[in-house]
């Protein structure tokens, strides 16, 4: 099955650019207008989200989120086959420095980053990174699916250097590039909804009450990485930018949870200024303060179920 998503999936990204967004123009019309993708969900998302704006407006960011997500998944295949020459062309990174001096000083980096433009372009950061001693680390979550798992991981190590890493495994592989002195840059997607047991934290984000993970700040802590929020933007069509904004190089001095509540803001700002490249497919804010109030209990930092009579 691999085999044959694969194929089909090189075979498409072999298109050029212009062929490729005409295809995604009629994806368009069939996920949106005939099959209505999740619009209930990002209505919802949008109207909790941006109150200020009216009806009108939210259609607007909706149709262009649309429109997005379907050359966000096919500009994902096209790094399949794209050469570098284009590759150069269409993602620049402003100030790759940032993350070069950090490793001439014997410091690996941690990037935090949003569901925000396409994401999956951020693993082409290794084509500035070409060193035996310098590696990408790209942290996932395992899909259900197999082949669909196999096939995005070869999209993600497209570039020299990248390793896909699995979420369980990040510290494995954080130890074990410390211990041969190579530095390492990982980026962690770190918008995602937590599971109810690993809820700790519930931030501001736009608009509303979020529950937020604060794994990615543990580990940045332990391992003493310096840390970036990765920032990226659309120009136009088929065209990336990616600038890395400082947050920290001493992470262990950061009061607790003062990374994560940077980034959120950080991620807010971003999104404010073009909201049709954020992912509001997703069902983020599912999960509530006031039930996790009623369901859970905090002890000791530990997240654990109430009991019957329990206040």
């Amino acid at each position: 099955m691999y085999y044959i998503l694969y194929g089909f999936c090189y075979l498409l990204s072999l298109l050029p650019f212009r062929a490729l967004y005409v295809l995604s123009d009629g994806i368009y019309l069939i996920i949106y207008r005939l099959v209505g993708y999740r619009k209930k969900v990002v209505r919802k998302n949008l109207s909790a989200s941006f109150p200020e704006k009216d009806e009108k407006e939210r259609r607007v960011i909706e149709r262009k989120f649309y429109h997005w997500l379907c050359d966000y998944f096919l500009e994902a295949i096209k790094l399949l086959s794209i050469s570098r020459k284009n590759l150069d062309k269409r993602f620049i990174m402003t100030n790759p420095e940032v993350v070069t001096d950090c490793f001439k000083e014997g410091q690996s980096v941690a990037a935090i980053l949003g569901h925000y433009c396409n994401w999956e372009w951020l693993s082409c950061v290794g084509k500035d990174y070409e060193n035996d001693k310098w590696r990408v680390g790209l942290v996932y979550h395992p899909l259900y699916n197999k082949a669909a798992d196999r096939l995005w991981q070869k999209i993600r190590s497209c570039i020299h250097n990248n390793v896909p890493v699995p979420k369980q495994d990040i510290l494995r592989y954080l130890i074990d590039f410390k211990r041969k002195g190579i530095m390492s840059i990982f980026g962690y997607i770190s918008d995602q909804t937590p599971k109810w047991e690993n809820i700790h934290l519930w931030l501001p984000f736009l608009n509303q009450e979020t529950p937020v993970f604060t794994g990615a700040e543990r580990i940045m802590k332990k391992m003493n990485n310096a840390v970036v929020y990765v920032e990226m933007s659309r120009p136009r069509r088929g065209y990336y930018t990616c600038t890395y904004h400082l947050i920290t190089k001493e992470p262990q001095k950061m009061e607790e949870h003062e990374i994560t509540r940077r980034f959120f803001t950080m991620l807010e700002q971003t999104i404010r200024q073009h909201p049709e490249f954020y992912l509001w497919s997703h069902n983020r804010w599912k999960r509530t303060h006031e039930e996790f109030d009623r369901r859970f209990k905090v002890v000791n930092g530990k997240v654990l179920k109430r009991e019957e009579g329990d206040k």
